[in-house]
């Protein structure tokens, strides 16, 4: 028996000027990898086998021969060029065939795009099945037919990035809609920071008193039930599309989704960096993209946490602390019906705040692509194109001043007015008679409206009612439709001057 990593097939792309790792399984005693003119050799131990080849330069279509006791495997049409992961929840899973004019970019696509895919097997618990499961994936160069599923803003990264660099760039799809940060940790990451213990205290608790084949059974009567259940439920929406929520419920059944926490449901704390992301670990990558943080908002307060240490899980396990984490700001949004909690906010913030605090990070910001009452936007262009532009920025060196994003830097006060001193915007901002979304308090932390007057890398703000401004904020909300954008067309970060503006 001898084998390679389910990752490894034709038509994969290998990171250039880096050692590139290849590793598998064999019943046999020693390997050899051919690869580009090289053959490296080594051992097996317990049954597993890693190779590291030398750094090389872009290039292809080249083939890999790998040979173990007398079995040969063969990759053919291998390109060496840039690799990222795409990692998230949902809005990084959403796909190309249902993005905003997907149809029409698919229709478009040949091999000759230099964008390949590897699709990573979703998978929620490791049985019987799992290996075989997992071998029914490979990796894809771009046509109408292989891209239908590819994660549409990690595509319109990559083609920019292909663009830029003028290599084949390679994505790896990993993420999962509705996954918390904690998913895609280990247990050991979580149990290490007592501030991320509620985490695991969800599921512990759950485990608690059951088998695991009971744990098991009652979640596969879950699944059982909400595939029964969403066929009433898009049935119920296809006849009664203006149905709220309710009566969806109310016609249909109850919505049991998540499911039971237990071992075998997908949203349990490190349950994918158990049977996804470390499937695909220690893939040569040059480097992390990121979307998620929706699931997360029931705790914001932790989001800095749990996203730093997931930041610092990554690295970690791929072995270098300097790979690039490029993710998105969450956009504005809210359901029509709820009130505005800010809690989106909140996870901004701790987005906004970890690019300011860990290094060889990017942050795109995308206010402006948010919809009311709509959770997943599928306008991913601008998505994708502002993750590139962070990941040129950060992983390649490639600086455009005129694709700085303009974000907060500090504020000081002169009488009634507070003045907002600015980064990305050194040629000011496209006009807008009346700008929204800005306010001032004074000690009170109670907030009005302010007049904003927009300039270079400043602004500057007043409200009536405050004569001593001491707090100012903009686009603080869940969900408004920004206005501000600076003269490349990014739109201005939400910010707060303080955290310490709450009541």
């Amino acid at each position: 028996m001898f084998k390679a990593a389910a990752i490894f097939s034709s038509h994969m792309v290998l990171q250039r000027q880096k050692p590139i790792a290849v590793w598998g399984s064999s019943s046999h005693d020693t390997v050899a990898v051919s690869f580009n003119g090289i053959t490296v050799k080594g051992t097996v131990s317990n049954g597993t086998w890693r190779i590291q080849l030398p750094p090389m330069e872009a290039g292809g279509p080249y083939e890999m021969q790998l040979t173990s006791g007398g079995e040969t495997i063969t990759f053919v049409n291998v390109m060496l060029g840039e690799v990222w992961l795409a990692g998230g929840q949902s809005n990084m899973e959403l796909e190309l065939q249902n993005a905003k004019n997907g149809e029409a970019v698919l229709a478009a696509l040949t091999p000759q795009v230099p964008v390949r895919y590897y699709y990573t097997q979703k998978q929620r618990f490791r049985d019987a099945q799992f290996e075989s499961i997992e071998e029914n994936t490979c990796w894809a160069e771009a046509s109408p037919e292989n891209s239908r599923a590819w994660s549409a803003v990690a595509f319109y990264c990559a083609r920019r990035l292909a663009q830029r660099l003028g290599v084949t760039v390679g994505i790896i799809g990993c993420n999962w809609g509705g996954t918390s940060a904690a998913n895609w940790m280990s247990r050991q990451r979580l149990e290490a920071c007592t501030e991320l213990r509620p985490y695991l205290d969800d599921l512990d608790k759950a485990m608690e008193g059951k088998t695991l084949e009971q744990h098991i059974r009652e979640f596969d009567e879950y699944l059982a039930y909400s595939e029964e259940w969403n066929r009433k439920k898009d049935a119920c929406y296809q006849e009664h599309p203006d149905y709220s929520w309710d009566k969806v419920q109310e016609v249909c059944g109850k919505c049991l989704f998540p499911g039971p926490m237990g071992p075998k449901n997908e949203y349990r704390p490190a349950g994918l960096y158990e049977t996804m992301l470390q499937r695909v670990c220690p893939y040569t990558l040059r480097g992390f993209l990121y979307y998620q943080g929706e699931s997360d908002d029931h705790r914001p307060q932790l989001y800095y946490r749990l996203f730093t240490e997931l930041i610092g899980q990554w690295r970690q396990d791929w072995e270098d602390d300097t790979l690039p984490f490029v993710f998105v700001q969450l956009p504005m949004f809210r359901y029509k019906q709820d009130a505005d909690h800010k809690h989106w906010c909140l996870i901004r913030e701790a987005q906004m705040r970890a690019y300011q605090t860990v290094k060889h990070t990017g942050i795109a910001v995308i206010p402006d692509c948010g919809e009311l009452d709509n959770i997943h936007p599928t306008d991913k262009e601008p998505v994708g194109e502002r993750l590139a532009i962070q990941a040129m920025q950060v992983a390649y060196g490639i600086q455009d001043p005129d694709q700085d994003t303009p974000m907060f830097r500090d504020s000081y006060v002169t009488g009634n007015t507070m003045h907002i001193r600015l980064t990305g915007a050194p040629k000011g901002f496209l006009p807008v008679e009346h700008p929204t979304g800005f306010e001032l308090a004074g000690a009170d932390r109670i907030f009005h409206p302010a007049e904003a007057v927009l300039g270079e890398n400043q602004i500057t703000l007043r409200a009536e009612g405050i004569s001593e401004p001491v707090y100012g904020r903009y686009a603080w909300t869940n969900y408004m439709e920004v206005q501000v954008f600076s003269k490349n067309g990014i739109p201005l970060a939400p910010f707060r001057t303080s955290p310490q503006d709450a009541l």
